[in-house]
């Protein structure tokens, strides 16, 4: 009878939605789209929320300091990434912990404005950390659900054409959200701009429960989703994701210095300091170029060839801007790292949809976001230490990490361990 229990039970886990429930009618191109629209209104809202806070602060007069502690309190917190994910796998509906985080973001970032200034700034500060703890679950979180829109077994191209819708909504976040927030900023306030963020996380949410359902991994047996320290155990002994963590990370590490160089260079090159947001400028946009080209181009062949291939040509691209003798060439290749950065994501979450088991899908993603974005940390800080040295020392470093990750996964790829844990 027990038995005959487990079994109904893990029947009625499984079971799919009516279509009017965004069962399988939901998939494909429109289910694609509804993602697109869901993806990119969260991930503007994550991207841009950090300059909304710092410029909310400094425009009221506040010191400097204060700013980059508000701002470290809606960032710091997607280090908790893979602790938040766990519910995803558990889940019935992945959805609702999805749109929940979305409109939790949304409550949360507008009382963290709307308080600022007329409440301690602790409270200010605890607000914004709320938010901030949400952020992993409107980037890698959403990122899971991609392979519930393109089917189980679908056609290589087509996953590959909707990893890269996927990257394109990452690209439009990272550049539309600043943007959105600097527009506003100076034509109404930062507190409206905000404001407009947190409405589109809340519009977001009700994107995400209109994709498809995806019945839970487990079905119905939540021991079977391990914990995150499990889950960080699996990616360490599983060849192919080990090597997608190391990879991502030292890229991470290797672009995040040109911003920060490009202060710096400007003058190496002569030209006005205020110079150096053109660079950057030229960066973001190659990024978005560089992820629109594999959303119509997608990318085919083996994920983990791809991203040793790719991360070659990040490593080109950072060498042009450490040997650039004039302004436009360096330009140019900022944007060609931005755009070849662009590609190398995309081989990533290739990577990660293909070698991560079912079971903990939600948890790889979301891992491999939180190691990112604290390499990527990591770097920056490291850059800024070095350029007190010389100007190019922190390109140098970069390009030679990333040349010594590509030779040691290519190592592990051909002479590794024969009973190395695949997926």
């Amino acid at each position: 009878m027990g038995e005959q229990h487990i079994a109904s039970t893990r029947r009625v886990w499984a079971a799919p939605p009516s279509p009017g429930k965004g069962g399988r009618g939901g998939k494909g191109g429109n289910g694609l789209a509804r993602y697109v629209v869901a993806a990119a209104l969260a991930r503007t809202a994550d991207g841009g929320a950090v300059v909304a806070v710092v410029l909310l602060v400094t425009s009221s007069g506040g010191s400097g300091t204060l700013a980059g502690v508000l701002g470290a309190c809606i960032t710091a917190p997607h280090l908790l990434g893979p602790f938040v994910a766990r519910p995803l796998d558990l889940a019935r509906d992945g959805r609702k912990v999805i749109a929940a985080a979305c409109l939790l973001y949304a409550v949360a970032l507008t009382g963290g404005v709307l308080t600022y200034g007329h409440a301690p700034a602790a409270l200010t500060g605890l607000l914004l950390a709320a938010a901030g703890t949400c952020g992993p679950l409107l980037t890698g979180g959403i990122s899971s659900r991609l392979p519930a829109i393109v089917g189980p077994r679908p056609p290589l191209r087509a996953q590959r054409r909707a990893q890269g819708w996927d990257v394109a909504t990452y690209g439009i976040g990272g550049t539309v959200g600043p943007s959105l927030v600097a527009t506003l900023s100076g034509w109404v306030s930062p507190t409206a701009a905000a404001l407009a963020l947190a409405v589109g996380a809340a519009a977001a949410a009700g994107g995400v429960l209109l994709l498809p359902f995806t019945a839970p991994s487990h079905g119905g047996d939540r021991t079977a989703i391990r914990k995150p320290g499990a889950t960080l155990a699996l990616i360490a002994r599983t060849g192919p994701l080990r090597r997608t963590v190391y990879l991502t990370m030292i890229v991470a590490l290797s672009v995040a210095a040109l911003p920060i160089t490009a202060v710096h260079m400007t003058k190496i090159l002569g030209i006005e300091p205020a110079t150096a947001a053109v660079l950057t400028a030229a960066y973001g946009l190659g990024n978005l170029t560089g992820s629109i080209a594999v959303m119509v181009f997608p990318l085919t062949g083996d994920p983990e060839r791809l991203m040793r291939r790719l991360a070659l040509g990040v490593v080109a691209g950072l060498l042009t801007v450490t040997a650039s003798p004039a302004f436009t060439v360096t330009a140019s290749a900022y944007a060609l790292t931005g755009i070849l950065n662009a590609f190398f994501f995309a081989s990533t979450l290739a990577a990660r949809t293909e070698y991560a088991p079912s079971g903990a899908r939600g948890q790889v993603f979301i891992w491999v976001a939180a190691l990112k974005i604290t390499s990527g940390s990591a770097g920056t800080a490291l850059a800024g230490s070095l350029t007190g040295v010389t100007v190019e020392l922190p390109l140098v470093v970069g390009l030679l990490a990333v040349s010594a990750a590509v030779v040691a996964a290519t190592v592990e790829t051909r002479f590794g361990r024969v009973d190395e844990e695949r997926p």
